[in-house]
């Protein structure tokens, strides 16, 4: 099934990849969280193009992930170097480009890739709406997302990081394939995959006010 929408489309498409670059930046606050998320969805992304006979699109992700892991040597906690905003904006964008590149050939997997970044979109949205509906500059700079409030929590940026890539590779990455080969309904995988996902931000107070949770 190919997707297409005309002018609406092209508009989404320019509002979705301004959200990934933002979301991106957002959510790069602790070491490694950033590269792994990255990593970890590329190479699920592979693996389901192969299984799923779209062969051809397994090279930019792949490359994208292997260039991240070089990198994320150096930034796994206790991070070396650190990628900044300049680096965030890029993986975003990159990432946003690479999942609407794949929709086009098939509309599922647009919804695959929003599974698989599920992680990093529920935090970033859930943490901005929140803010928002409080009256709060959604574009200052704040220390309010879910993942930032558990690394205090746990006192670890490692287990937070290492947390992600669990959830992404055990739990995003089974639903992702399950949808891209047509076991289990797009917009329904994406309900299965971030309820939990909204729990867990619940859980560790994303978008709650910093003075309140001190």
């Amino acid at each position: 099934m190919t997707l297409e929408l005309g002018w609406i489309g092209h508009a989404l498409a320019v509002v979705y990849l301004v959200w990934m670059l933002n979301l991106y930046n957002f959510m790069d606050g602790i070491d490694g969280i950033a590269s792994v998320e990255a990593v970890t969805s590329c190479l699920s992304i592979c693996l389901i193009y192969w299984l799923s006979g779209y062969d051809d699109l397994i090279w930019p992700p792949l490359l994208l992930a292997t260039s991240t892991l070089g990198f994320l040597y150096w930034n796994f906690p206790p991070a070396k170097i650190f990628m900044g905003d300049i680096g965030s904006g890029f993986l975003g964008i990159v990432l946003g480009i690479l999942s609407l590149q794949a929709a086009w050939r098939n509309a599922d997997f647009l919804w695959v890739w929003c599974i698989l970044l599920g992680v990093f979109i529920v935090d970033a949205t859930f943490t901005l709406i929140r803010r928002f509906l409080r009256g709060e500059r959604i574009y200052e700079a704040h220390r309010s997302h879910g993942y930032q409030f558990a690394s205090r929590q746990l006192g670890s940026h490692f287990q937070v990081t290492l947390g992600v890539a669990s959830i992404n590779l055990l739990w995003l990455l089974p639903i992702g394939l399950f949808v891209a080969m047509q076991k289990l309904d797009g917009g329904l995988g994406v309900i299965v995959a971030y309820v939990p996902l909204l729990i867990l931000a619940v859980k560790y107070r994303a978008g709650e006010s910093e003075r309140r949770a001190e």
